[in-house]
């Protein structure tokens, strides 16, 4: 009998303890757990968006406000849409602010719309702003498609307009009758470059969009906060022709018109690759450029882009492109001051920082006014004598 007690004593005892050790080991594991899904909780709580994080800098450095120009400048990239409807006063007021003098509105379309838009201004502010021209290419395989057309540029030419602006879908989404893409450089059109080339209406162009619209919609593209809020950027290369292949198509419509003046919108898209630029330029003295959109390239390889704007001071014109009066102060931050280390105005264009690259008073007075003047000589000079 006392062997009994004994054993169930022992037993008690064991159980007792293996009780303790699951307790000890469950309230372990319970408290593992618990600190794992506290952690879980509080990084998920602390996880933000790349859009969402816009940290404030506690870098010390000189920072430049600048709301006007130091001089007054030409942009000649604009888009007024409603110009023939449009309050040009409330719009003059904002370029007084400014220190813009002319406003070259690239969306002036034909026909109608033309006419109203140069009535509008002849009525309120005829030496503030100038106007171009816009044709449909997709008619290229309608009855008497040059006639009519070189009838239009001479038309818009005896009612004011100053040149022709080709929008970005010529090379990328303009089909003919056969639903074939028109090259830039089609053959049908040489006769309205070379037109433009005799009247004296220079062309801005604008074909392709930044490489980076083609690459995979990854982490690795630069671009890819853009291609995530404006999908319909995003050029399939399954689908659409090569930013090689587009810019090739277009340097050779150049090439086959050296007796025509071009203005290359957005640098381009060459403002990442400046020494690309610069064999374009160099190959191509028919071809000048603007930074309308591309500031940002510029901004973040400041010693490189100055070099480019003091080699090519008399080939580059300004250009701002969407009309917004806050977003030009980061265009005269950059050109004209030293800065360092500050914001781009618009996150999905550059999630890099900006530096000023400090021209000097001859190259920003080309820049601003004094190349566009040698192209548009309808403008007048008495808006820039004092300079």
């Amino acid at each position: 009998m006392g062997y009994n007690i004994c054993y169930n004593f022992v037993k008690l005892e064991l159980l007792t303890f293996k009780t303790f050790i699951k307790s000890f080991l469950f309230i372990i594991i319970l408290g593992i757990t618990i600190y794992f899904v506290i952690d879980k909780i509080q990084y998920k709580n602390n996880i933000m968006g790349f859009e969402d994080y816009s940290p404030i800098s506690t870098l010390k450095v000189k920072q430049t406000k600048i709301r006007k120009a130091k001089y007054p400048f030409i942009d000649v990239h604009s888009h007024q849409f409603d110009m023939p409807i449009k309050d040009l006063n409330n719009l003059i007021s904002d370029m007084d602010s400014l220190n813009m003098a002319f406003m070259i509105n690239l969306s002036g379309f034909r026909g109608y719309y033309l006419r109203k838009s140069i009535e509008n201004i002849n009525k309120t502010a005829p030496n503030r702003f100038g106007v171009f021209v816009n044709i449909d290419f997709e008619e290229i395989d309608s009855k008497d498609f040059i006639k009519k057309n070189i009838k239009l540029l001479n038309d818009a030419k005896a009612i004011g307009a100053i040149g022709l602006k080709v929008y970005k879908s010529l090379g990328l989404t303009d089909m003919d009758n056969k639903n074939h893409r028109i090259a830039v450089n089609d053959s049908r059109l040489d006769s309205i470059w070379s037109e433009c080339g005799k009247i004296g209406f220079p062309v801005l162009i604008h074909s392709g969009e930044p490489s980076s619209f083609w690459n995979p919609k990854d982490k690795f593209n630069e671009r890819w906060l853009e291609l995530k809020q404006k999908p319909n950027r995003y050029l399939d290369p399954k689908e659409y022709i090569s930013y090689d292949s587009i810019l090739s198509e277009q340097h050779e419509m150049f090439r086959n018109n050296p007796n025509t003046k071009f203005i290359n919108a957005h640098l381009g898209w060459m403002g990442n690759d400046l020494d690309r630029l610069e064999r374009h330029l160099d190959e191509l003295p028919n071809v000048v450029t603007e930074i309308g959109a591309v500031l940002a390239e510029l901004g973040r390889q400041p010693k490189r882009a100055k070099e480019f704007f003091v080699k090519y001071q008399d080939r580059i014109l300004f250009g701002k492109d969407a009309y917004n009066v806050s977003e030009y102060y980061t265009y005269f931050r950059v050109l004209e001051s030293d800065d360092e280390y500050f914001n781009y105005y618009r996150k999905r264009h550059a999630h890099w920082k900006m530096y000023g690259l400090a021209l000097n008073d001859s190259i920003l007075k080309k820049v601003y006014y004094k190349n566009a003047l040698r192209l548009f000589p309808s403008i007048k000079r008495e808006l820039f004598i004092k300079n």
